[in-house]
This record gives structure tokens, C-alpha cells and sequence, in this order.
């Protein structure tokens, strides 16, 4: 009855994952502005960032510390992924789906089966992938991070398992698709997504399956958690309404 009441009453458990190379603590930012309406939050820091050989971690188990989260939360979850992690975020309600209010992506795609996760990225030879410094990321990507802004993401940042970029994605249950699902622009537009569904970009086939699918148009870089953290909280506090 308690948890019933709980859910009944608004309150969400909101779950945070952070793109490549990102601590829990990179959505510093944002928790603030959602622990003021009183919900629950976990940010997640992914597998290989607290201690162990990022090398031996898999992208199975930075979906298995998702799921947790998800069995642990008093009610639905809902579930935000950035970048990189809109993957697992998306695999993690494919293993979960009755137990996933909404599945927001930040930046990032619901990747389907058997798709590599990410394009364009190497492994060093420990099996790593280190972040690759700034000059990568010229453009739409970081116009609006200040140098502060960018110093603080590097103090969150350690070098990624390389699964997370090079891994396959493993998806197995259709109920996915009955999972409300809200498409975060940052560096791109809702025009930009559906002219790639339209052109049969595979990163975002899984989009034409989604039976409750939404935009919303942020017009930022593509750390928004950073640079523009309380509109981003009012978007995941919208959703969660």
C-alpha cells in the first residue's frame, strides 16, 4: 500500500546514467532541481569508473547496474540516459519494461539488437577508451561549455571500457516498444532525427516501433547536464508529470 500511495502521489524514482568517460557525480547539476519536488534519484556511476580494471567491464554490466536500479526502486523508474548510455537506458527497459515509467535519451539513440553501440572510436591497446581532449568535440558539441565548464567534466571523467563504445547491443523483449520513450535534442533538432529515420539511419530505426514517442528540442551543446542543467531538469520534471 505504501509504495502504491507513493506512486499515486507523483513521486518518481529517477535514474541517471552518464555517457562515456562520466562519473555519477557529472549530473551534479541537475539532482539538485529534481530532489526539490521530492522524488527519488540515483546517478549511476558505470561499471569501471569506481576501482575496477575498466578493461574486463562489458556493456552487460553497465545494463545489469541499470536493472538493478530499476528492481530497486519503489515504483516505476524513469530512466535517463546521455549519449553513449541511451543504449543502455534502452536495454535496460527492454529487460524491464513493466517496471519503466519512461526512457528519456539525451544526445544519444535507442540503439537496436545487434548494432554496435558507437561509431568512430578505437581501443588502446589496455582495451580502453580514453577521452579523446576537446578538440574532438569543436563545435555545435561544446559551443556553449565555458573552460570552467570543461574543467569540471574532466575532474568526472576516466577512461571508458572500450565495450561501451565497441560492444554490440542485445535486445530481446518487443514490450520495449509499449515503454513511453522522450527523444532529448541537444545539438540537433527533432527535424534532424526524423530526416534520419527517414533516410533509414540505423541508430535510430527502433524509432518507428515506439508506440509513444516525443521530442523536445533543447538547443544546447551535448553536455547539457552541465550547461544548461535546470532546463534540462524541467524537461526529465515534465516527462515525469
Amino acid at each position: 500500500m505504501a509504495d502504491n500511495c507513493k506512486h499515486l502521489e507523483g513521486v518518481v524514482d529517477i535514474i541517471l546514467i552518464p555517457g562515456l568517460w562520466l562519473d555519477g557525480e557529472s549530473w551534479d547539476r541537475v539532482v539538485p532541481h529534481l530532489l526539490s519536488e521530492g522524488h527519488r534519484v540515483m546517478a549511476i556511476t558505470p561499471p569501471g569508473y569506481n576501482g575496477e580494471d575498466p578493461s574486463t567491464v562489458t556493456n552487460a554490466d553497465l545494463v545489469a547496474a541499470v536493472v538493478t536500479e530499476i528492481d530497486n526502486s519503489a515504483a516505476p523508474a524513469l530512466l535517463v540516459g546521455h549519449s553513449a548510455s541511451c543504449a543502455a537506458a534502452w536495454a535496460a527497459a527492454d529487460r524491464r519494461p513493466e517496471r519503466v515509467q519512461r526512457v528519456l535519451l539525451v544526445g544519444g539513440f535507442p540503439i537496436p539488437d545487434g548494432s554496435v553501440l558507437l561509431d568512430g572510436f578505437e581501443a588502446t591497446e589496455d582495451g580502453t577508451l580514453p577521452f579523446p581532449g576537446w578538440a574532438a568535440f569543436d563545435g555545435p558539441d561544446s559551443a556553449d561549455l565555458s573552460e570552467a565548464d570543461k574543467a569540471w567534466l574532466e575532474g568526472h571523467m576516466s577512461p571508458a571500457p572500450a565495450d561501451y563504445a565497441l560492444g554490440t547491443q542485445r535486445l530481446r523483449n518487443e514490450e520495449r516498444y509499449e515503454v513511453p520513450v522522450v527523444m532529448v535534442c541537444p545539438e540537433y533538432s527533432e527535424a534532424d532525427v526524423r530526416d534520419w529515420v527517414a533516410q533509414g539511419f540505423p541508430p535510430v530505426s527502433e524509432l518507428s516501433l515506439i508506440r509513444n514517442l516525443s521530442y523536445v528540442d533543447l538547443g544546447s551543446g551535448h553536455w547539457p547536464q552541465v550547461s544548461r542543467a535546470e532546463d534540462l531538469a524541467r524537461v526529465i520534471l515534465d516527462a515525469v508529470r
